[in-house]
């Protein structure tokens, strides 16, 4: 004898299969605000800032920096920006685990500038604007109009019209 018990699925298998596109949109945001969460937070305990000091530097309020934290709530950009400010992180960093901005390449130079704490935030991007607009620039210049490398413009001693006081001798 079967019962329904035994022929049940559980509830979670089928929630899928019916799932919209609103709620696939919803579960998406769900887990960028838990993934953003759970990063401020191992950065907070990393620093070891307790809930509370981190409200108070950041500027926002315990219970919503709590929600944050727990994945409730996804923070704007602003806040974002005075949560990094408060851990002494670029904003930059945490846009991207929010998926406000795209991930862009790692260099050196970009890391430097990025953990650098005598620039502020506002620094760090314009200086990181500059760095990509001339990166873009020398992709885009020919290679035939580049210059050689210091080798190539270096003229061999023998080659170099000789001086006054070499011709006297």
């Amino acid at each position: 004898m079967s019962t329904n018990r035994e022929s049940a699925e559980p509830a979670g298998d089928h929630q899928s299969d019916n799932a919209g596109p609103t709620d696939i949109a919803a579960r998406v945001v769900g887990n960028a605000a838990q993934d953003i969460g759970s990063f401020i937070r191992s950065q907070r305990e990393a620093a070891q800032v307790s809930l509370r000091q981190l409200s108070q530097l950041a500027g926002v309020s315990n219970p919503y920096l709590s929600q944050i934290e727990r994945g409730l709530r996804k923070p704007s950009a602003e806040v974002l920006a005075q949560i990094a400010k408060g851990l002494r992180l670029s904003a930059e960093v945490l846009y991207v685990r929010a998926g406000i901005l795209e991930e862009r390449p790692h260099s050196a130079l970009r890391d430097a500038l990025l953990a650098d704490t005598a620039l502020s935030e506002r620094q760090k991007q314009v200086l990181l604007d500059i760095y990509d607009s001339f990166c873009r620039e020398n992709e885009t210049v020919p290679a035939a109009s580049t210059p050689g490398s210091v080798a190539d413009r270096v003229i061999p001693a023998d080659r170099v019209n000789p001086t006054d006081s070499d011709e006297e001798n």
